[in-house]
């Protein structure tokens, strides 16, 4: 387990933390939770800025199954200066008990529920060494956003049930790194693509793979500042992403940009870009694969829109058909 206090600017405190494979809403059965320790400790404390690893956990793990981390933190989190590292929008229901240590109760009295996944980073787990790893690097598109939660309908969550029901292929991990609000050239849901690339890519364990889908925010955001990024702009943020994964012997493959008209950000002169980053993506060969998004779920009739079965009904995002048709369109070959 790996927890993050990296937006933090005090140190953050576990007191306890345990693992278990999750049963149904915040149960787990009983007597599956395991503890976590750090160095051989039940506690430890996060530094500011910094990340902090667990002690190996002795559990095998169901390939695209659930888990439920139990996380005890005793001090008096968002309540001080120092901002509390969270990915908001998981798609995926969080549980906050009354005040005390629950940590790997099979019965957890639950006060209050929410979205997002509090100073958690990442899950790794030990694989055969030619396990191949794909990083899905992207906005909300790729966080899930719209998508049913609880349900892991986001596009990654399909490529990974298909890589792991694959007979005779090489075993493939997929690891999300959407964030809803996500943009190439500017920070504000997060930081932006081109600060985060090396923390949330170059730096997973085992990565040997990346899919980008990047920039719809740029072009919808960025019309409302001054200047508005241009389609040459956002392609030479995506030179830079291809550039610094190509330096670490990494395949990088580029997925077009999904439609947004009638979404709220919605301009004819966004759509050019879109449509004149979408053909740099499918025509410049820069990357080293073209997965084609725009393809599967744009309207035939209407290709600036989504089609009807695919729509979220914001004309931005997909439903769960579009994310899953979404997940559907990646060749599983561009991983042997």
């Amino acid at each position: 387990m790996v927890f993050s206090n990296v937006f933090g600017t005090a140190p953050l405190e576990i007191g306890a933390a345990a693992i278990a494979p999750r049963a149904q809403a915040a149960q787990v059965s009983a007597g599956s939770a395991k503890p976590l320790t750090f160095g051989g400790r039940p506690s430890a404390m996060i530094l500011a800025g910094a990340v902090l690893v667990s002690d190996p956990v002795a559990m095998t793990v169901a390939p695209v199954s659930d888990l439920a981390i139990d996380l005890y933190l005793p001090g008096d989190v968002g309540v001080g200066p120092s901002p509390v590292t969270t990915h908001n929008g998981a798609s995926q229901t969080s549980y906050l008990s009354a005040t005390g240590n629950r940590v790997a109760a099979a019965d957890f009295p639950v006060y209050r529920e929410f979205g997002s996944w509090i100073s958690l980073a990442r899950v790794e787990v030990a694989a055969a060494a030619d396990t191949r790893v794909v990083v899905a690097f992207g906005d909300s598109i790729t966080d899930g956003a719209r998508s049913t939660a609880n349900m892991n309908a986001r596009w990654p969550d399909t490529l990974a049930r298909r890589l792991a029901e694959q007979r005779g292929g090489p075993k493939v991990a997929v690891v999300n790194a959407g964030i809803s609000g996500n943009r190439v050239l500017g920070d504000g849901a997060g930081i932006s693509a081109l600060a985060r690339f090396d923390k949330d890519v170059l730096m997973q364990t085992g990565v040997t793979h990346v899919i980008v889908m990047e920039a719809i925010n740029d072009i919808g955001v960025g019309a409302r500042v001054t200047p508005s990024p241009s389609a040459d702009d956002l392609i030479a943020g995506h030179r830079q992403l291809i550039a610094r994964a190509h330096a670490r012997g990494l395949k990088i493959y580029g997925a077009t940009l999904t439609p947004f008209e009638g979404a709220g950000y919605y301009t004819a002169d966004g759509e050019a870009k879109r449509q004149a980053v979408n053909t740099w993506i499918r025509t410049s060969g820069e990357y080293d694969a073209v997965i084609d998004f725009d393809k599967v779920t744009r309207d035939p009739n209407s290709p600036g829109k989504f089609a009807a079965f695919a729509d979220s009904g914001d004309h931005l995002h997909p439903n769960d058909a579009g994310y899953k048709a979404m997940g559907e369109a990646v060749d599983l070959a561009l991983f042997r």
